[in-house]
Protein backbone atom coordinates (compact mmCIF):
# COMPACT_ATOMS: atom_id res chain seq x y z
CA UNK A 1 0.00 0.00 0.00
CA UNK A 2 1.60 3.15 -1.19
CA UNK A 3 0.72 7.06 -0.16
CA UNK A 4 2.14 10.26 0.08
CA UNK A 5 3.37 9.07 3.77
CA UNK A 6 5.20 6.17 2.33
CA UNK A 7 5.37 2.63 1.64
CA UNK A 8 3.47 0.00 4.38
CA UNK A 9 5.08 -3.46 4.28
CA UNK A 10 3.17 -5.99 5.63
CA UNK A 11 4.68 -9.47 7.76
CA UNK A 12 2.84 -12.33 6.77
CA UNK A 13 1.86 -14.43 10.47
CA UNK A 14 2.34 -10.76 12.09
CA UNK A 15 -0.17 -9.58 14.70
CA UNK A 16 -1.47 -6.05 13.13
CA UNK A 17 -1.67 -2.89 15.46
CA UNK A 18 -3.13 0.49 15.01
CA UNK A 19 -2.63 3.73 17.21
CA UNK A 20 -4.60 6.58 16.84
CA UNK A 21 -2.49 9.93 18.05
CA UNK A 22 1.15 10.82 17.33
CA UNK A 23 2.07 12.98 20.16
CA UNK A 24 4.93 11.73 22.19
CA UNK A 25 3.04 8.67 24.21
CA UNK A 26 1.29 7.47 21.00
CA UNK A 27 4.18 7.56 19.10
CA UNK A 28 6.50 6.04 21.96
CA UNK A 29 4.27 3.23 22.18
CA UNK A 30 3.64 2.68 18.81
CA UNK A 31 7.53 2.32 19.30
CA UNK A 32 7.03 -0.46 22.17
CA UNK A 33 4.33 -2.46 20.12
CA UNK A 34 6.89 -2.56 17.06
CA UNK A 35 9.83 -3.28 18.81
CA UNK A 36 7.64 -6.36 20.84
CA UNK A 37 7.13 -7.62 16.88
CA UNK A 38 3.99 -6.37 16.31
CA UNK A 39 3.45 -4.50 12.72
CA UNK A 40 2.45 -1.37 13.78
CA UNK A 41 0.31 1.84 11.88
CA UNK A 42 0.46 4.64 13.58
CA UNK A 43 -2.10 7.69 12.06
CA UNK A 44 -1.12 11.56 12.36
CA UNK A 45 -3.31 14.16 11.99
CA UNK A 46 -0.73 16.07 9.94
CA UNK A 47 0.39 14.78 7.02
CA UNK A 48 3.39 16.26 7.29
CA UNK A 49 4.44 14.41 10.79
CA UNK A 50 2.97 11.11 9.59
CA UNK A 51 5.61 11.55 6.55
CA UNK A 52 8.61 12.04 8.53
CA UNK A 53 7.75 9.07 11.06
CA UNK A 54 6.85 6.31 7.87
CA UNK A 55 9.72 7.88 5.66
CA UNK A 56 12.61 9.70 8.28
CA UNK A 57 11.86 7.83 11.32
CA UNK A 58 11.57 10.58 13.48
CA UNK A 59 9.21 12.28 15.30
CA UNK A 60 11.17 15.32 15.50
CA UNK A 61 8.16 17.73 17.15
CA UNK A 62 7.09 15.31 20.42
CA UNK A 63 10.85 12.92 20.39
CA UNK A 64 13.74 14.73 19.49
CA UNK A 65 16.71 12.10 19.10
CA UNK A 66 14.85 9.48 18.97
CA UNK A 67 15.02 7.06 15.80
CA UNK A 68 11.63 4.86 15.14
CA UNK A 69 11.96 1.42 14.22
CA UNK A 70 12.36 0.65 10.80
CA UNK A 71 9.18 -1.24 10.62
CA UNK A 72 6.88 1.35 12.03
CA UNK A 73 4.25 2.49 9.16
CA UNK A 74 2.55 6.09 9.79
CA UNK A 75 -0.36 7.87 7.89
CA UNK A 76 -2.84 10.83 8.02
CA UNK A 77 -5.47 8.36 6.37
CA UNK A 78 -7.13 7.02 8.99
CA UNK A 79 -8.78 4.07 7.00
CA UNK A 80 -5.60 2.97 6.34
CA UNK A 81 -4.14 2.75 9.83
CA UNK A 82 -7.21 0.93 10.84
CA UNK A 83 -7.08 -1.70 8.29
CA UNK A 84 -6.84 -5.30 9.73
CA UNK A 85 -5.52 -3.98 13.05
CA UNK A 86 -6.40 -6.49 16.22
CA UNK A 87 -5.85 -4.10 18.45
CA UNK A 88 -6.01 -0.08 18.76
CA UNK A 89 -4.41 1.91 20.72
CA UNK A 90 -5.63 5.21 21.04
CA UNK A 91 -3.54 8.45 22.41
CA UNK A 92 -5.51 11.43 21.85
CA UNK A 93 -6.04 14.33 23.93
CA UNK A 94 -8.70 13.02 26.72
CA UNK A 95 -11.31 16.17 25.97
CA UNK A 96 -11.35 15.34 22.06
CA UNK A 97 -11.70 10.94 22.43
CA UNK A 98 -15.14 11.54 21.49
CA UNK A 99 -15.28 13.45 18.73
CA UNK A 100 -12.22 11.44 17.21
CA UNK A 101 -13.97 7.98 18.16
CA UNK A 102 -16.96 9.27 16.24
CA UNK A 103 -15.00 9.85 13.06
CA UNK A 104 -13.63 6.36 12.94
CA UNK A 105 -16.42 4.26 14.44
CA UNK A 106 -17.54 2.91 11.40
CA UNK A 107 -14.34 1.77 10.32
CA UNK A 108 -12.66 0.11 13.75
CA UNK A 109 -12.44 -3.44 12.82
CA UNK A 110 -15.65 -4.68 15.41
CA UNK A 111 -13.10 -7.62 16.53
CA UNK A 112 -10.30 -5.32 17.39
CA UNK A 113 -9.67 -4.67 20.82
CA UNK A 114 -9.77 -0.81 22.04
CA UNK A 115 -7.11 0.02 24.45
CA UNK A 116 -7.16 3.60 26.24
CA UNK A 117 -3.47 5.27 26.82
CA UNK A 118 -5.02 8.54 28.38
CA UNK A 119 -5.34 9.77 31.74
CA UNK A 120 -8.38 12.17 31.71
CA UNK A 121 -12.40 12.51 32.53
CA UNK A 122 -14.38 14.23 30.02
CA UNK A 123 -15.96 17.66 31.15
CA UNK A 124 -19.30 17.79 30.94
CA UNK A 125 -19.96 13.85 31.43
CA UNK A 126 -17.27 12.78 34.04
CA UNK A 127 -17.02 10.01 32.20
CA UNK A 128 -13.45 8.35 32.07
CA UNK A 129 -11.92 7.24 29.31
CA UNK A 130 -12.91 3.68 28.79
CA UNK A 131 -16.54 4.48 29.47
CA UNK A 132 -16.32 7.19 26.76
CA UNK A 133 -15.04 4.57 24.79
CA UNK A 134 -17.68 1.54 25.54
CA UNK A 135 -20.50 4.19 25.03
CA UNK A 136 -19.24 5.95 22.17
CA UNK A 137 -18.24 2.70 20.04
CA UNK A 138 -21.23 0.52 21.86
CA UNK A 139 -18.30 -2.11 22.91
CA UNK A 140 -18.65 -4.73 25.28
CA UNK A 141 -16.30 -4.14 28.67
CA UNK A 142 -14.31 -7.39 27.55
CA UNK A 143 -13.35 -5.74 24.75
CA UNK A 144 -11.65 -2.60 26.02
CA UNK A 145 -8.65 -2.40 28.47
CA UNK A 146 -6.55 0.97 29.38
CA UNK A 147 -2.67 1.49 30.29
CA UNK A 148 -0.96 3.05 33.25
CA UNK A 149 1.94 3.64 34.96
CA UNK A 150 5.06 5.62 35.61
CA UNK A 151 5.27 6.04 32.26
CA UNK A 152 7.08 9.48 31.24
CA UNK A 153 7.35 9.05 27.15
CA UNK A 154 10.32 10.44 26.50
CA UNK A 155 12.60 8.11 28.94
CA UNK A 156 10.55 4.96 27.63
CA UNK A 157 11.06 5.96 23.94
CA UNK A 158 15.30 6.17 24.73
CA UNK A 159 14.31 2.32 26.02
CA UNK A 160 14.86 3.32 29.78
CA UNK A 161 13.61 0.38 32.08
CA UNK A 162 10.33 0.61 33.50
CA UNK A 163 6.60 -1.09 33.92
CA UNK A 164 3.02 -0.36 33.32
CA UNK A 165 -0.34 -1.74 34.15
CA UNK A 166 -2.62 -3.52 31.39
CA UNK A 167 -6.17 -3.41 33.00
CA UNK A 168 -9.21 -4.96 31.96
CA UNK A 169 -12.85 -6.12 33.38
CA UNK A 170 -11.47 -9.28 31.56
CA UNK A 171 -8.49 -10.35 32.30
CA UNK A 172 -7.54 -12.74 28.94
CA UNK A 173 -8.08 -8.92 27.14
CA UNK A 174 -6.07 -7.63 29.47
CA UNK A 175 -3.08 -10.45 28.95
CA UNK A 176 -3.19 -10.08 25.52
CA UNK A 177 -2.69 -6.58 25.69
CA UNK A 178 0.15 -6.92 28.12
CA UNK A 179 1.90 -9.21 26.16
CA UNK A 180 1.80 -7.29 22.98
CA UNK A 181 2.97 -4.41 25.09
CA UNK A 182 6.22 -6.37 26.01
CA UNK A 183 10.01 -5.22 25.12
CA UNK A 184 13.51 -6.08 26.86
CA UNK A 185 12.70 -2.13 28.73
CA UNK A 186 9.04 -2.52 29.35
CA UNK A 187 7.32 -4.86 31.48
CA UNK A 188 3.64 -4.52 31.65
CA UNK A 189 1.78 -5.93 34.44
CA UNK A 190 -1.87 -6.96 34.52
CA UNK A 191 -5.43 -6.53 36.92
CA UNK A 192 -9.09 -6.23 36.35
CA UNK A 193 -9.72 -3.23 38.51
CA UNK A 194 -10.11 -0.90 35.98
CA UNK A 195 -11.67 1.87 38.09
CA UNK A 196 -8.95 2.33 40.35
CA UNK A 197 -6.15 1.82 37.87
CA UNK A 198 -7.50 4.88 35.43
CA UNK A 199 -8.89 7.03 38.22
CA UNK A 200 -4.81 6.62 39.63
CA UNK A 201 -3.52 7.98 35.82
CA UNK A 202 -6.24 10.54 36.07
CA UNK A 203 -5.66 11.93 39.51
CA UNK A 204 -1.95 11.72 40.02
CA UNK A 205 -1.92 14.43 37.37
CA UNK A 206 -3.66 16.80 39.62
CA UNK A 207 -1.57 16.22 42.35
CA UNK A 208 1.47 16.88 40.33
CA UNK A 209 0.02 20.09 38.74
CA UNK A 210 0.32 20.94 42.87
CA UNK A 211 3.56 20.19 43.07
CA UNK A 212 4.83 22.45 40.18
CA UNK A 213 3.19 24.65 41.60
CA UNK A 214 5.08 25.19 44.76
CA UNK A 215 8.33 24.38 42.92
CA UNK A 216 7.62 27.50 41.06
CA UNK A 217 6.52 29.21 43.92
CA UNK A 218 9.91 28.04 45.76
CA UNK A 219 9.54 25.71 48.20
CA UNK A 220 11.96 22.74 48.94
CA UNK A 221 11.88 19.23 49.38
CA UNK A 222 10.11 18.62 52.83
CA UNK A 223 6.53 20.53 51.26
CA UNK A 224 6.57 18.27 48.20
CA UNK A 225 7.08 14.99 50.07
CA UNK A 226 3.75 15.93 52.51
CA UNK A 227 1.92 16.72 49.17
CA UNK A 228 2.92 13.73 47.76
CA UNK A 229 1.60 11.73 50.73
CA UNK A 230 -1.34 13.25 51.29
CA UNK A 231 -2.04 13.92 47.74
CA UNK A 232 -1.64 9.23 47.36
CA UNK A 233 -4.46 9.69 50.33
CA UNK A 234 -6.84 12.03 48.53
CA UNK A 235 -6.02 9.60 45.54
CA UNK A 236 -7.00 6.38 47.16
CA UNK A 237 -10.20 7.78 49.00
CA UNK A 238 -11.43 8.97 45.86
CA UNK A 239 -10.68 5.77 43.55
CA UNK A 240 -12.19 3.35 46.46
CA UNK A 241 -15.33 5.86 46.81
CA UNK A 242 -16.03 5.08 43.36
CA UNK A 243 -15.63 1.20 43.64
CA UNK A 244 -11.54 0.78 43.20
CA UNK A 245 -8.69 -1.07 45.04
CA UNK A 246 -6.81 0.77 47.81
CA UNK A 247 -3.95 -1.81 46.57
CA UNK A 248 -4.31 -0.54 42.95
CA UNK A 249 -3.75 2.91 44.33
CA UNK A 250 -0.77 1.37 45.77
CA UNK A 251 0.83 0.01 42.95
CA UNK A 252 2.18 0.72 39.66
CA UNK A 253 -0.74 2.47 38.46
CA UNK A 254 -1.19 4.88 41.63
CA UNK A 255 2.10 4.92 43.76
CA UNK A 256 4.57 4.69 40.90
CA UNK A 257 2.77 6.83 38.68
CA UNK A 258 2.47 9.35 41.03
CA UNK A 259 6.07 9.43 42.08
CA UNK A 260 7.44 9.94 38.32
CA UNK A 261 4.99 12.62 37.37
CA UNK A 262 5.61 14.75 40.58
CA UNK A 263 9.32 14.61 40.50
CA UNK A 264 10.49 14.68 36.98
CA UNK A 265 10.65 17.92 34.63
CA UNK A 266 9.59 15.72 31.48
CA UNK A 267 5.97 15.71 33.11
CA UNK A 268 3.71 18.32 31.15
CA UNK A 269 1.35 18.61 34.54
CA UNK A 270 4.19 19.61 36.83
CA UNK A 271 5.63 21.90 33.85
CA UNK A 272 2.34 23.41 33.68
CA UNK A 273 2.37 23.86 37.66
CA UNK A 274 5.68 24.97 37.79
CA UNK A 275 4.23 27.62 35.49
CA UNK A 276 1.37 28.77 37.85
CA UNK A 277 3.97 28.87 40.53
CA UNK A 278 5.85 30.93 38.52
CA UNK A 279 3.03 34.11 38.54
CA UNK A 280 1.85 32.66 34.73
CA UNK A 281 -1.56 33.25 34.50
CA UNK A 282 -3.42 29.88 33.23
CA UNK A 283 -4.04 31.66 29.80
CA UNK A 284 -0.59 32.14 29.29
CA UNK A 285 0.67 28.37 30.88
CA UNK A 286 -2.17 26.92 28.05
CA UNK A 287 -0.27 29.46 25.42
CA UNK A 288 3.10 28.26 26.48
CA UNK A 289 2.63 24.16 26.32
CA UNK A 290 2.75 22.41 22.87
CA UNK A 291 0.99 19.23 24.51
CA UNK A 292 -1.83 18.94 26.53
CA UNK A 293 -1.49 18.93 30.17
CA UNK A 294 -4.62 16.72 31.09
CA UNK A 295 -4.45 17.45 34.87
CA UNK A 296 -5.91 21.22 34.01
CA UNK A 297 -8.85 20.08 32.14
CA UNK A 298 -9.55 16.90 34.54
CA UNK A 299 -9.72 19.31 37.88
CA UNK A 300 -13.21 20.59 37.66
CA UNK A 301 -14.95 17.30 36.35
CA UNK A 302 -13.01 15.52 39.26
CA UNK A 303 -14.48 17.91 42.25
CA UNK A 304 -18.14 17.12 40.89
CA UNK A 305 -17.09 13.43 41.14
CA UNK A 306 -15.39 14.20 44.46
CA UNK A 307 -18.70 16.29 45.99
CA UNK A 308 -20.81 13.55 44.78
CA UNK A 309 -19.13 10.83 47.04
CA UNK A 310 -18.23 12.93 49.83
CA UNK A 311 -14.73 13.13 49.27
CA UNK A 312 -12.69 15.52 51.20
CA UNK A 313 -9.59 16.59 48.41
CA UNK A 314 -7.88 19.47 49.92
CA UNK A 315 -5.06 19.85 47.23
CA UNK A 316 -7.03 19.21 44.55
CA UNK A 317 -9.50 21.91 45.60
CA UNK A 318 -6.62 24.24 45.77
CA UNK A 319 -4.97 23.52 42.43
CA UNK A 320 -8.84 24.89 41.33
CA UNK A 321 -8.21 28.19 42.87
CA UNK A 322 -5.08 28.64 41.63
CA UNK A 323 -6.25 27.81 38.08
CA UNK A 324 -9.50 30.06 38.94
CA UNK A 325 -7.00 32.60 39.49
CA UNK A 326 -8.51 33.07 43.20
CA UNK A 327 -5.59 31.62 45.05
CA UNK A 328 -2.60 33.01 45.42
CA UNK A 329 0.25 30.09 44.47
CA UNK A 330 2.02 30.68 47.72
CA UNK A 331 -0.59 29.73 49.70
CA UNK A 332 -1.57 26.81 47.89
CA UNK A 333 -0.32 24.41 51.21
CA UNK A 334 -2.61 26.18 54.41
CA UNK A 335 -3.66 22.15 54.96
CA UNK A 336 0.22 21.26 55.78
CA UNK A 337 0.23 24.26 58.15
CA UNK A 338 -0.92 24.74 61.94
CA UNK A 339 -4.42 26.63 62.32
CA UNK A 340 -5.59 25.12 65.80
CA UNK A 341 -7.94 22.24 64.98
CA UNK A 342 -7.28 19.09 66.56
CA UNK A 343 -4.81 16.68 65.27
CA UNK A 344 -5.78 14.75 62.15
CA UNK A 345 -5.38 11.17 62.37
CA UNK A 346 -2.93 10.26 59.40
CA UNK A 347 -5.36 7.84 57.40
Amino acid sequence: MTNTSGIRVTRPGVRRMAVLGAGSWGTTFSKVLSDGGADVALWARRPELAREIAEGKRNSDYLPGVNLPRTLWASSVVEEVLEGAEMVFVSVPSQTLRANLAAVRDIIPRTAIIVSLMKGVERGTALRMSEVIREELNADPAQVAVISGPNLALEIAKEEPTASVVSSENLETATLVAMAARTRYLRSFVNTDVIGTEFGGVLKNLIAVAIGIVDGVGYGENTKASIITRGLVEMTDFAVAYGGKAETLAGLAGLGDLIATCESSLSRNNTAGRLLGQGYSFTDVVAQMNQTAEGLASVAPVLELAMAKNVEMPIVSQVAEVLAGTMNPRDIAPHLTSDGDEPQPEN
